[in-house]
């Protein structure tokens, strides 16, 4: 039968219908998966793109702009690493700390130990010293104990500061402040409200600034410079030559080199200018010879004969962050070769700010010693010899939880001025610099022999108070010479021992019945030259010398005979309370080696023991057995001397351990 050709079209169309159907619901599933992919292909991007100007923004040090991207990101180790850093390099250490915790805690065993610094910086800025510490601890390799060092500052660091804020109402950053003239003053500021913002801290950019200050310690007269010094870039820490007519300034160039990450994105490095003053303005401005678009030159200060200038730099073949060094300012105007002022000084960190005092003392900023009060502290150096000696804190009032820098002095009238941002932001202060009466109070001497008048190194000087309690104790080094610094209105005991040798005490007080300062030669006698029983050998080993001690074969009770002899010991440990003694035994080598070492040591601890019950401290006692290690003779194998000569190795020794 053939086919109704109708009823095979209508089929035909109905199964492309049919599939026309199918297919426009998978279109739709199709669609929508494409959507999604889509979706998140574009937010991937977005949010790849957002972590690359995050990582730019960073690079560029603008952290500010770094740490908002970077909140927004997920936190795996790199954005911890940025957005702590951010966070901490602008002061921000409630957040520094939570991050750097967080990176830590996570990260501990790939991430760089220098985190492990800067995570103490940050909680060092909240004065969370004893975390602090286990950080520098670790970081260091040796035990850091903050708040002890601040505790001792205070009775070791010459002199002490009384600072107030020096301000004119402003709320603006201002730092870096500088004489300038006849009670004129130069100082950077970020008061110019029309300047850019500065990416690093959302600031406006720096200018220089002139004013006076007040009898009440104000600024006065504040007069922006010239717009040949104050440009649309960066501008601080001025310096002027003693006639006034040559200045020395930072500038951020406006030129920018590539990071040293080689990003597309540029850093501005800052240089030094020279300006000199041309009638009433200033005039041929230009960068120093030895700056560069590769690295900074910053904080310039110079000495007091105007021939060297000191200066901060972070360039290449230095020891760490930035580096003080100086230079010669040649007759001719020309400059030599920058000189880094060595490890004396400079440290793998951070020492910036450098200034040179009228009496060729440097003070510097850093943070980079192995303990101080936290952030950049101000340091001291004196020049020995054309080198600067070993760098001291300036200790409190200066020195403060968070960045203290720019220290100034008129070291005649001992007064100055210094920045610190410990109230949040950068502010200038001015001090009066007085005489910390703690180191005036001290005590100090040498330890000497009694009898021979040698002096004695290695012996141990222990300064108490009236109560007996050890407040500072050291070890005395070749010179026997000690010293410590005291309170005033004190009374104090000072204690020189040594072992072998008694004790002596000397008391002494800082009260109205005594003095500031007390030079006590302490004169210790031996227990050798005190007392005929009492000996050393030809080994240089002290001993006491008793009758011979006896015991019964085989037994370590201390006979009666025994007891006489060592009642003598007892009276002579009673004289002299500082003396220990070990008690030790021997045998001859009759017998077998480990019945007879066995047997010395009962009978050493037997004989301490009676010691201890006529009233003896157990501490003070030691008890060794030797058995038949060491003979007074030749008498070391069995059956090759007398009976007599085998008795000389059979004893007790008392030997002065203290």
């Amino acid at each position: 039968m053939k086919p109704n050709l109708s009823n095979v079209f209508k089929t035909t169309i109905n199964l492309k219908s049919r599939v026309k159907i199918i297919k426009n619901r998978h279109m739709k599933t199709y669609i929508h998966l494409f959507a999604c992919m889509l979706f998140v292909f574009n937010f991937s991007t977005a949010q790849t793109e957002k972590l690359k100007r995050a990582d730019k923004f960073f690079e560029m040090k603008a952290y500010v702009k770094a740490a908002e991207l970077y909140e927004a990101k997920e936190p795996n180790q790199k954005v911890l690493q940025n957005l702590g850093d951010s966070y901490y390099y602008n002061s921000n250490m409630q957040n520094a700390i939570k991050t750097y915790r967080e990176l830590i805690l996570t990260y501990k065993d790939s991430i760089d130990i220098e985190y492990y610094f800067r995570y103490a910086q940050a909680l060092k800025g909240v004065k969370n010293y004893k975390l602090a510490d286990e950080y520098l601890s670790q970081y260091f390799n040796k035990r850091i104990n903050t708040q002890s060092f601040i505790d001792a500052n205070k009775k070791a660091t010459p002199h002490t500061f009384k600072i107030n804020e020096l301000n004119d109402g402003s709320t603006s950053n201002d730092f870096g402040l500088t004489f300038f003239g006849d009670n004129q003053v130069a100082f950077a500021s970020t008061r110019n409200t029309e300047n850019p913002a500065f990416a690093w801290n959302d600031q406006p950019y720096l200018d220089l600034y002139s004013a006076t200050i007040n009898s009440s310690g104000k600024l006065e007269n504040i007069t922006p410079f010239s717009d040949a010094i104050n440009t649309d870039s960066h501008e601080s820490n001025p310096v002027l030559s003693a006639d006034g007519k040559t200045m020395y300034f930072n500038r951020t160039n406006t030129s920018k080199s590539k990071s040293k990450t080689d990003e597309e994105e540029r850093i501005a490095h800052i240089k030094i200018y020279k300006a000199e003053l041309v009638g009433d303005q200033w005039a041929n401005i230009e960068a120093l010879p030895f700056t560069s678009n590769k690295y900074s030159t910053e904080h310039p200060s110079l000495s007091k004969d105007g021939k060297t200038l000191y200066f901060a730099s972070d360039m290449p073949g230095g020891l760490g962050g930035f580096d003080i060094y100086k230079v010669a300012i040649n007759d001719d105007g020309t400059y030599g070769e920058p000189e880094n002022l060595g490890s004396n000084i400079n440290t793998k960190h951070r020492e910036q700010f450098p200034y040179v005092s009228d009496k060729d003392v440097l003070y510097y900023s850093s943070n980079g010693h192995y303990i101080g009060y936290g952030g950049l502290d101000v340091y001291r150096s004196n020049n020995v010899n054309g080198v600067y000696d070993a760098p001291v804190n300036l200790g409190d009032g200066i020195n403060s939880n968070l960045d203290d820098f720019a220290f100034v002095i008129d070291e005649k009238n001992d007064k100055g001025y210094f920045s610190s941002n410990r109230a949040g932001n950068d502010r200038l202060y001015t001090y009066d610099r007085e005489e910390n009466i703690l180191t005036k109070y001290l005590v100090d001497g040498v330890v000497q022999d009694k009898n021979s008048k040698a002096i004695l190194p290695g012996a141990k000087v222990i300064l108490l108070d009236d109560s007996g309690n050890i407040i500072q104790e050291q070890t005395v080094d070749d010179n026997a010479k000690y010293l410590f610094k005291l309170e005033p209105n004190k009374k104090y005991i000072v204690r020189g021992t040594l072992k072998a040798y008694i004790p002596q005490d000397v008391e002494f007080s800082t009260d109205s019945q005594g003095k500031i300062s007390h030079n006590i030669y302490l004169s210790l006698e031996s227990f050798a030259d005190a007392e005929e029983r009492v000996n050393k050998d030809k080994e240089g080993v002290v001993k006491v010398e008793l009758d011979k001690i006896y015991f019964d074969f085989d037994k370590s009770k201390i006979r009666e005979d025994a007891a006489k002899t060592l009642d003598v010991l007892v009276d002579l440990m009673k004289k002299y309370p500082s003396m220990s003694i070990e008690v030790s035994a021997h045998t001859d080598v009759r017998g077998r080696d480990q019945y007879n070492l066995d047997l010395s040591k009962k009978r050493a601890a037997s004989t301490l023991e009676y010691l201890v019950s006529r009233g003896i401290e157990r501490s003070r006692l030691t008890s060794e057995g030797y058995g038949e290690t060491k003979p007074l003779n030749h008498c070391d194998k069995p059956g090759i001397c007398s009976k007599a000569d085998y008795e000389v190795n059979r004893r007790c020794e008392f030997k002065v351990i203290n």
